[in-house]
């Protein structure tokens, strides 16, 4: 039995005020439950597709279609971490309950939640600058996941950690949208973290940005870190480089 989308992006099309055309007749799903990376070179589009899912961005044509109509609460997460430097840990994850007008008494317990869901129980009272990159990014994705979204965007958020860090915390990223029952849309450009996160690798092209190859990726979670020196880790990851080569090359894979 087929499944409505989460959401459909249909022939979108955008072209920024310099003339850049950044997508062009992009076609995607984006299924409930799901956690599915947009692929692609640097500059090929991934990010605006990410802000205009979030409503950061218009389309200039197309259409982006929400089941039933009505878009749900969304946590995104940047590439920085872009934490309020003059807040401590609590108050920056405090923010987007803030915003909801939920005080600070009730949200107390959410956001001790939060952090102990990215390992970061007992910093609330620490400071940003007193963080390194991977606990400020920890804490980025805290904030993100406060209000419990069913939908979590993310650009390319572990891109600047070394390499230890990052599979860390891609490990724990699977864990929380695995217990949260998040959906999640992750940007990389990363062959290898695609693999490893995703059910679904949407391939794009060179700019314009346009999905030209959907993987899936049919490994059991949870997954451990053997999966990355499996054979079908390698299996998957031949496939998703030969979509990728012939994305940006311009032919079919």
């Amino acid at each position: 039995m087929s499944v409505t989308p989460l959401v459909r992006l249909r022939g979108v099309e955008k072209t920024f005020a310099s003339g850049v055309q950044a997508l062009a007749g992009l076609d995607l799903d984006v299924n409930e439950g799901e956690f599915l990376s947009l692929l692609g070179p640097s500059g090929c589009g991934k990010s605006t597709a990410l802000r205009i899912l979030a409503g950061l961005g218009e389309p200039n044509a197309g259409s982006v279609e929400w089941r039933d109509g009505e878009k749900p609460e969304i946590g995104f997460v940047f590439q920085e971490p872009t934490l309020m430097p003059w807040a401590n840990v609590a108050k920056n994850v405090f923010l987007p309950l803030r915003l909801k007008g939920v005080s600070w008494r009730d949200a107390a317990p959410k956001i001790e939640e939060a952090l102990a869901g990215v390992g970061l129980s007992g910093f609330g009272g620490a400071f940003p600058r007193e963080l390194s990159g991977g606990m400020r990014m920890r804490v980025s994705i805290a904030r993100a996941l406060v209000t419990r979204p069913p939908l979590l965007l993310m650009d390319e958020p572990f891109a600047a950690l070394d390499e230890i860090t990052r599979f860390k915390l891609n490990d724990d990223l699977l864990a929380l949208a695995a217990q949260l029952r998040t959906t999640v849309v992750f940007v990389t450009h990363s062959i290898f973290e695609s693999v490893y996160l995703s059910s679904r690798i949407a391939v794009f092209a060179a700019r314009p940005g346009r999905v030209t190859d959907v993987i899936d990726i049919d490994a059991p979670q949870p997954r451990h870190a053997a999966f990355r020196h499996s054979p079908e880790f390698s299996d998957c990851a031949r496939r998703a480089s030969a979509a990728l080569d012939a994305a940006v090359e311009g032919r079919a894979a």
